[in-house]
């Protein structure tokens, strides 16, 4: 076993053991912040998944005045 593989477990089981104690002791905190934390969560998701919207800063699958007409007519 390397060394680096006995840090990785070692940091792991701390983590974890880290994280029961403080599910033990701060649950009531954490499950009564959940609400919170998903109205956050909506405008961060709001933000971070309009990327991929077309390059010319509109969204890609609006069609507006002309643009209709030339599609309807085809």
């Amino acid at each position: 076993m390397t060394l680096d593989r006995r840090y990785w477990i070692t940091l792991s089981a701390f983590i974890v053991i880290a994280l029961a104690f403080l599910w033990g002791e701060h649950r009531v905190h954490i499950l009564g912040a959940l609400p919170w934390l998903v109205l956050l969560l909506c405008p961060l998701m709001h933000i971070f998944m309009h990327g991929n919207h077309g390059n010319h800063g509109s969204h890609g699958g609006h069609q507006h005045g002309s643009e209709k007409e030339d599609h309807r007519g085809q």
